[in-house]
């Protein structure tokens, strides 16, 4: 089996066990990208606490879920934006305004397209999260 876009399988997973009604869900493989993105929807209060398991081989992630998530799955292809563009991203990928947020990554680290209009900086476009 061959993975060709590891965040995207890990937030089809979490969006699957989410709306079977799963209490934790397991990732792997591991990878910072992952890590951070998974960071990212702990602070917007999506998911609970996570924890790095090693197995060995890739390691996996255990993620308590919280029944927050109605949808999440990662933006491809990870298309750049500007400060100025993120309301066309927003109003594409999100269901509504101040509803949900998108995932990018930055010179500053990833962030939410939140804290990137704060900060006044672009990136690319990762993931999305409602």
């Amino acid at each position: 089996m061959v993975l060709l876009d590891p965040l995207a399988n890990a937030l089809s997973a979490i969006k699957n066990a989410e709306g079977v009604g799963k209490r934790e869900c397991c990732v792997k493989p591991v990878s910072k990208l992952i890590g951070n993105v998974l960071r990212v929807m702990q602070q917007g209060n999506y998911i609970g606490d996570f924890e790095l398991i090693e197995d060995g081989k890739t390691g996996v992630f255990k993620i308590g879920l919280l029944g927050n998530i109605n949808r999440c799955g990662a933006i491809k292809p990870r298309s750049s934006v500007q400060t100025t563009d993120l309301e066309r991203w927003e109003q594409r990928y999100l269901p509504a305004r101040n509803f949900g947020f998108l995932i990018l990554t930055t010179s500053a680290g990833i962030i939410t397209h939140v804290e990137a209009r704060e900060r006044g900086i672009g990136g690319k476009l990762i993931a999305y999260c409602y």
